[in-house]
C-alpha cells in the first residue's frame, strides 16, 4: 500500500524516440512501471455502483424495525429499516403500496422483500420494497387489529350509538350477491315470516378487489331509497381472505354513516368481521340476520295480543267492582229515598233553565232595540251621501277650472304667436332666405362692412341661408 502513495501525483512528460517501440512508463528512481490513473465523473461512479449493487443482490428478504415511516401526497411511502447497529432507508410506490392489507408504522417489525437500488441525486442506496409483511403477526390479523383498534377509540363500536330496529319494517334493503346462497336464505325467512314487507336488493360483489368500492356504493344507495326502514348486509361462510371487504375500513365507515338502522348477517357463527362491531345489529348467519329483522314484529304482535288479554281482564274486573260497590250502596237505609231526591233536583233544575230562558230572552230583546235606534242614529249620519255631495261639487270645480286654464292657454298660444310673427320679421336667417349673404374676416370676429377693410388676397367667410364659403378677396371696389 506504501508504494501506492509513493507515486507523484503528476510527471514529466518524458519524449520518446519515435523510432522505438512504445515502453511502458518507468519510474527512474527504482525502475518501476508508472500506474494509469482512471478517473470518474460522480455520475460514472454512482451508475457503477448502481449497477454492482442491483447485480450482485438482486431481489432479496430484509427484516428489520420500521421507522420514519410516511406516505407523501405521490402515494409513494418513505421508510427507514433497522436493528440494533444498522439501519438501511426503503421506499414503497403506490402501485405496490395499495395491496398491501395492513397499515405501516414506526415500531412495527416487518419483513420486506425489494430489490437494492441507488438513489443517484443524492449518492444513496436503498430498498425498493415490493412486498412486505408484519414478523411474527399475520398481514390480515395485524391488518384487522389496526382497523378495530382506530374505529375503537372514534366510538363506532359504542353500545350508545346503537341504534334499535323498526318494530314493522315495510321496506328490507339487502345488500349482497346475487349468485350466493346468502340471498336465497334471507329471502326464505322474510318470505315465511313476513310476507307483507317490501325487499329491496341492491346487488353488490362480496369479495374481491373491487368488492369494498362495490359495497361502500351499494350502502349509499340503497340508504337513499325512501322508505328503506332497515338495510341487512349478508354474504355466506368463507376464509378471512373471503371475507375481508367487511375488514376494510371503507366498509365499516359506510355502515356507520348509514342513516337506517344496520343488520351484519356476514360469515358462519365463528366468523368475527369489523362490519360485526359497527352494525347496529350482528347476526351470525344471513338466515339469522332476516330473523332479527322480522322477529320485532313477531314480538310486538304477540305484546298486543298480551295487552289486549290484559285490558280486557282489566276492563272487566272494574266492571264488576262496580256493579258490586252500587249494589252495596243501594241496600243501604240512607239511600232508599235516593230516586225521589233526585227527581225534586231534576224539577228544580227544570225550573231555573225556564227562568233563565226568560231573563236571556229580555236581554236580548233590549239589546235588539239599542242596536236598532243607533242603527238609525247612524243612518242619519250616513258619510255615503255626505261624499256624494261633495263629490258633485269637486266635479263643477274641476269643470270651472279646466275651463279657465283652456281660456288662459289660447290667450298665451295667441300672443306666443304674435311675438313669434314680430321675431321672424326681424330675424336675420329671413334675410338670408331673400338671397342676402354675411361677411366676415379671417377669423369670424368682424363683419365686413366696406371693400376699404379688405385688401386683395384676404381670406373672408360667406355665411349663406344654407351653409358657409370660404373666398379669398381677389380685387375690391368702393361703392
Amino acid at each position: 500500500m506504501a508504494n501506492l502513495f509513493d507515486q507523484p501525483f503528476e510527471d514529466e512528460d518524458i519524449p520518446l524516440d519515435d523510432s522505438s517501440p512504445a515502453a511502458p512508463s518507468v519510474d527512474g528512481a527504482q525502475g518501476r512501471p508508472r500506474l494509469e490513473r482512471k478517473i470518474y465523473s460522480v455520475a460514472e461512479l454512482t451508475s457503477g455502483i448502481r449497477g454492482l449493487l442491483e447485480t450482485a443482490f438482486g431481489e432479496l428478504w430484509v427484516e428489520g424495525e420500521l421507522s420514519n415511516c410516511k406516505v407523501w401526497n405521490s402515494g409513494h411511502m418513505y421508510f427507514t429499516l433497522k436493528d440494533d447497529t444498522s439501519q438501511i432507508k426503503g421506499v414503497m410506490f403506490r402501485t405496490s403500496l395499495r395491496y398491501l392489507r395492513f397499515k405501516p408504522a414506526d415500531g412495527l417489525r416487518v419483513v420486506a422483500r425489494g430489490q437494492l437500488g441507488v438513489y443517484e441525486p443524492k449518492g444513496e442506496y436503498q430498498l425498493a420494497c415490493e412486498h412486505m409483511e408484519p414478523k411474527g403477526l399475520g398481514a390480515l390479523q395485524l391488518a384487522f387489529e389496526q382497523v378495530k383498534k382506530t374505529l375503537q377509540a372514534e366510538g363506532l363500536f359504542d353500545r350508545a350509538r346503537k341504534r334499535p330496529l323498526p318494530a314493522l319494517p315495510r321496506r328490507i334493503g339487502i345488500v349482497t350477491s346475487l349468485d350466493g346462497a346468502a340471498l336465497r336464505d334471507v329471502l326464505k325467512v322474510l318470505k315465511r315470516r313476513a310476507p307483507h314487507a317490501s325487499v329491496l336488493i341492491r346487488p353488490a360483489r362480496v369479495q374481491g378487489d373491487d368488492a369494498v368500492a362495490d359495497v361502500v356504493t351499494a350502502l349509499r344507495q340503497i340508504a337513499k331509497v325512501p322508505g328503506v326502514d332497515v338495510v341487512i348486509v349478508a354474504r355466506g361462510g368463507g376464509s378471512i381472505e373471503d371475507l375481508w371487504a367487511f375488514n376494510e375500513e371503507k366498509v365499516a365507515r359506510a355502515i356507520a354513516n348509514c342513516p337506517v338502522p344496520v343488520v351484519s348477517g356476514v360469515g358462519h357463527e365463528t366468523d368475527v368481521t369489523i362490519a360485526d362491531f359497527v352494525a347496529d345489529l350482528r347476526a351470525p348467519t344471513p338466515s339469522a340476520a332476516a330473523e332479527m329483522v322480522v322477529a320485532a314484529h313477531d314480538e310486538f304482535c304477540a305484546r298486543i295480543d298480551r295487552l289486549t288479554g290484559r285490558l280486557r281482564a282489566a276492563a272487566a274486573a272494574g266492571l264488576q267492582r262496580r256493579r258490586n260497590t252500587v249494589h252495596l250502596l243501594s241496600s243501604r237505609r240512607g239511600l232508599a229515598s235516593f230516586l225521589a231526591r233526585v227527581a225534586m233536583r231534576g224539577r228544580h233544575a227544570a225550573e231555573l233553565t225556564h227562568q233563565l230562558r226568560t231573563a236571556m230572552r229580555g236581554t236580548v230583546d233590549l239589546r235588539a232595540r239599542r242596536y236598532r235606534a243607533l242603527r238609525q242614529r247612524l243612518d242619519d249620519r250616513d258619510l255615503a251621501r255626505h261624499l256624494a255631495a261633495m263629490r258633485g261639487r269637486l266635479g263643477a270645480a274641476g269643470g270651472r277650472l279646466n275651463a279657465a286654464a283652456d281660456r288662459t292657454r289660447l290667450r298665451a298660444d295667441g300672443r306666443f304667436r304674435a311675438l313669434a310673427g314680430r321675431l321672424e320679421s326681424l330675424s336675420p336667417l329671413a334675410v338670408l332666405g331673400r338671397g342676402y349673404a354675411v361677411c366676415w374676416n379671417a377669423d369670424r370676429t368682424a363683419i365686413v362692412r366696406s371693400a376699404e377693410t379688405v385688401a386683395p388676397g384676404d381670406r373672408v367667410h360667406v355665411t349663406l341661408a344654407n351653409g358657409e364659403i370660404d373666398c379669398t378677396v381677389s380685387g375690391s371696389q368702393e361703392g
